[in-house]
């Protein structure tokens, strides 16, 4: 794409704690693990995965199974309600390593040195946290960063989304690596330290919204966080949580989006600093706002 490409080599060689929360759904968590098995070349890292009530006698079958084949895995209880911040939280304080790698269970590893390069940029002083390209099966976008205000609620939104893979893109962002207002949890590594320093994740975000708002709080440390457009996953999205298709749900929705304008209500009214105010914010394709923001 005409760009130079930095890789930041990695110090020593730390112990990576993935945290994989999940329910039932063998097949997704099955593909998960054979993929970062097969394909990891970088090796100093242990599996958490958060088992949270599953009713199938197949999944603990598996589970068994898993503990006999891998050292480096074990499968933890969490038996409260499904709270997507706490479980995670609840995984990282069993964790060794001294890096935390949240990870769902309905993604797929397509890049081999993924973690190198994700601890690559971790390492740094000034990052705090850094997030993965991932694309939905049939080869387009589902993350490539998100943008604040962007979407109908306008808490937050995937810029780019649905975008054909290897498209080239407005500036290149979706082939570039950069700094951003917040990943997705979905594949996100941060160290432990500064998870710590945040306290966690917000459980009161318990399904949405709980990434921005921990990559929002670990920016206030004076943190970066960077998208790595060079670390690439399949992500087979909500196959395991299910959509928001029920009034229930989106009651939950529409009061975690509350919760969210008012907690981060001067910095959605200021705007994304990594997003160009004269771009729309209804549609994530990087076209142009009307009216516009700015005089020109």
């Amino acid at each position: 794409w005409g760009r130079y490409r930095s890789i930041w080599k990695i110090q020593g060689e730390p112990l990576v704690s993935i945290v994989i929360p999940n329910k039932d759904h063998l097949s997704d968590l099955k593909r998960c693990l054979d993929s970062i098995y097969r394909k990891s070349t970088y090796r100093n890292f242990e599996v958490l995965v958060l088992e949270n009530n599953s009713t199938s006698q197949e999944i603990f079958r598996f589970y068994e199974e898993l503990e006999n084949t891998y050292e480096n895995l074990k499968v933890l209880r969490w038996e409260k309600g499904f709270n997507y911040a706490a479980i995670n939280n609840f995984g990282a304080e069993q964790a060794k390593g001294e890096y935390l790698l949240f990870l769902n269970n309905d993604t797929e590893v397509i890049t081999p040195d993924w973690l190198e390069e994700l601890l690559g940029y971790c390492q740094r002083e000034d990052v705090g946290a850094v997030g993965a390209k991932l694309y939905y099966p049939n080869d387009t976008i589902q993350h490539a960063g998100i943008v604040l205000g962007m979407g109908a609620d306008g808490v937050a939104g995937h810029i780019l989304y649905g975008t054909e893979r290897g498209r080239f893109t407005y500036a290149g962002r979706a082939n570039s690596t950069q700094d951003i207002s917040a990943v997705t949890a979905a594949c996100m590594m941060v160290k432990k330290e500064i998870h710590q320093k945040i306290e966690g994740f917000d459980s009161g975000f318990a399904v949405a919204f709980n990434d921005v708002d921990y990559c929002l709080r670990i920016r206030e440390l004076g943190k970066l966080v960077v998208f790595d457009a060079f670390v690439e996953l399949y992500h087979y999205e909500s196959n395991s949580r299910g959509k928001e298709d029920t009034r229930e749900k989106q009651k939950r929705l529409k009061q975690e989006a509350e919760r969210f304008h008012r907690r981060w209500k001067s910095i959605l009214e200021k705007g994304d600093p990594y997003y160009n105010p004269n771009l729309s914010l209804l549609l994530c394709d990087c076209s142009l706002r009307w009216p516009r923001r700015i005089n020109l």
